[in-house]
């Protein structure tokens, strides 16, 4: 610690009083040299029970849909006489399960190539993977544009214009933050790459995805050619591309507390190589990811990813708006709305579900008062990890879409936009999963470095120099700005004294 300038050791001290906020579940102990050790953890309770019912119910009537749907037209025109429900009200068209299901297979191998890709070159490329993605997506949205628009497809078109736009704009507003933000992706590319076993994890569930979304793609297959009107089929796919989404975000986030249960292994004693690392933790992580903790998992799955992007939109909004003083109130106004909603749902929870085998919402709040405790939520507030990872999940997703999108065109044109949108959510999954191996290191790094800044010094003193200095450089801007609205408030209240 002496290496660590007079800043750093400032902010950290303050990081260091947050011990006592754990969760006294966990049963860390501070050993003589410094180094901490997991004590007998007693056994857990099964959490959110009634969302894994929900969860596992939707799984069954779900599938008898798609097993029904893709069975109508598979090799016969209407085998289950669905037709006769629909003939009275909407048009009859001709068209059998298997002329698009190879359409969606195009899809699930690409999705699956990318994903592997990214998995494969994490340790060598990923920093310039994820440039690339934050420069191109919006120019890539652009082509897309473009394209949908000379394809005749309007409402795409302008769908992909509005995107490049918003997104544009988002860069922009948070430019001067991708330094930092690299900084920290690269830190949990070297913790995760120093775990082999989690990225087999991560290969193990894309495959799981993959053999479900060659069940969903039957059934997706079977209403693309299914004999009712255009707004008939795509209130279907509307509905099994919710499912398939929350099925997608499930399998995510489990594998979210698996390797986040790891990484706070790893920090907690000290490294990869410490012998108090007890045997076979990934598999105790596993145990209690796909049982006690499957409930609170498939519960946060449902909220966090729309409130997440939601914040990260209205942040980045309201760091632009300058001195308007009517739209700086609505701004603030839904700003501190999503506040409130991100206590309870943020993907921090997955980590204090991972340790300690809490509910969701219990998990989701001790993490977020923890950082404000500390000071840390200021730090997580500064960076952009987590969109940075969405936008490689967005391309991934488009290039998908493309590919099936094109052979579609190819061979059926007025089918373009349900088998493209369809197949970019299937990318999207297959390649969120890749991603959400770092972002789980990324979580596990902010939650150890809020408990004991000592464990992100033991680990890699550098970036610990690094964060620290950070950390003291947006506490001392919050308190400018604090002290600017203050005074604004003061001159104010003295101009409206007299009258």
């Amino acid at each position: 610690m002496n290496n660590v300038s007079h800043s750093s050791s400032s902010s950290s001290s303050v990081n260091s009083a947050s011990i006592s906020a754990s969760d006294p579940n966990v049963g860390r102990s501070r050993s003589g040299d410094g180094s901490q050790t997991m004590a007998a953890e007693p056994s857990r309770r099964w959490r959110d029970v009634f969302w894994l019912g929900i969860f596992m119910i939707h799984l069954i009537l779900v599938g008898g849909a798609l097993a029904v749907l893709g069975l109508n037209r598979f090799k016969k025109s209407d085998r289950l006489n669905l037709d006769q429900y629909t003939k009275k009200y909407l048009e009859n068209q001709k068209g059998l399960t298997e002329d698009y299901w190879p359409l969606y297979a195009l899809a699930g191998g690409v999705g699956t190539v990318l994903g592997w890709t990214w998995l494969l070159f994490l340790g060598s490329q990923a920093s310039h993977m994820m440039k690339i993605a934050v420069h191109i997506l919006t120019t890539y949205l652009a082509v897309l544009s473009v394209l949908c628009f000379w394809m005749e497809q309007f409402f795409w078109g302008v769908a992909f214009a509005i995107g490049a736009g918003l997104l544009f704009l988002y860069v922009l507003a948070v430019i001067d933050r991708l330094p930092f933000t690299m900084l920290v992706l690269q830190a949990a590319v070297k913790m995760v790459w120093s775990l082999p076993e989690v990225m087999r994890v991560a290969y193990a569930f894309m495959l799981i995805m993959l053999l479900w979304m060659g069940i969903w793609s039957f059934g997706a297959a079977g209403v693309v050619a299914l004999g009712i009107g255009d707004g008939g089929r795509w209130w279907l796919l509307v509905v099994l591309s919710v499912s398939l989404f929350w099925t997608g975000a499930v399998l995510c986030n489990t594998v979210h507390v698996i390797v986040s249960g790891m990484v706070f292994l790893v920090l907690s004693h000290g490294g990869r190589e410490a012998s108090s690392i007890p045997p076979k933790s990934l598999m105790k992580s596993l145990r209690y990811a796909v049982t006690t903790s499957f409930g609170s998992i498939c519960y946060g799955s449902l909220f966090t990813a729309a409130i997440r992007s939601l914040r990260w939109k209205i942040r980045g909004v309201r760091s632009k708006i300058g001195n308007n003083e009517c739209l700086l109130c609505c701004v603030d106004f839904l700003f501190h709305l999503v506040e409130t909603l991100v206590r309870f749902f943020n993907k921090y929870a997955y980590v204090q579900i991972a340790v300690s085998g809490k509910s969701f919402n219990h998990s989701a709040r001790d993490a977020w008062e923890l950082f404000q405790s500390t000071g840390v939520e200021a730090l997580i507030a500064y960076d952009c990890s987590g969109a940075v990872l969405l936008m490689g999940t967005l391309l991934g997703g488009l290039i998908t879409g493309t590919c099936s999108g094109i052979w579609t065109w190819v061979k059926y044109r007025d089918r373009v936009a349900m088998v493209g949108s369809t197949a970019m959510l299937m990318g999207m999954i297959l390649v969120g999963i890749a991603m959400v191996v770092v972002e789980s290191a990324v979580t596990s790094i902010y939650i150890c470095y809020a408990e004991d800044p000592l464990l992100i010094h033991r680990w890699d003193p550098e970036f610990f120099n690094q964060m620290s200095e950070m950390l003291h450089q947006r506490l001392q801007h919050r308190s400018a700005r604090a002290r600017e609205v203050l005074t604004h408030n003061r001159v104010d209240n003295h101009h409206t004294l007299p009258f």
